[in-house]
C-alpha cells in the first residue's frame, strides 16, 4: 500500500495516463483508443505497483525523451 501514493504521483505527471480504483484494485490506463494499454494490480500489492511505476518511468511507457 505504500507505493500507491507514488504510483498516483507519476500518473498525476502524464496527460495521456489516468489510473482507477474500484473493487480492492488499481488499473493504470495508458494511450488512448484501441491501442490503449491497462495496466492492473491489487491495491496493497506493493511489488506489482512497484513494477507498474517503473513500467511508467523507464520501461516500455516511459515517455521518449530527445537530447
Amino acid at each position: 500500500m505504500k507505493q500507491l501514493g507514488n504510483l498516483a504521483i507519476v500518473c498525476a505527471q502524464r496527460p495521456e495516463v489516468s489510473m482507477q480504483l474500484f473493487g480492492g484494485r488499481v488499473a493504470v490506463h495508458v494511450g488512448a483508443g484501441p491501442s490503449r494499454a491497462v495496466l492492473a494490480a491489487a491495491w496493497d500489492d506493493d511489488g506489482k505497483i512497484s513494477g507498474i511505476i517503473r513500467e511508467l518511468n523507464f520501461g516500455k511507457y516511459a515517455v521518449k525523451r530527445s537530447i
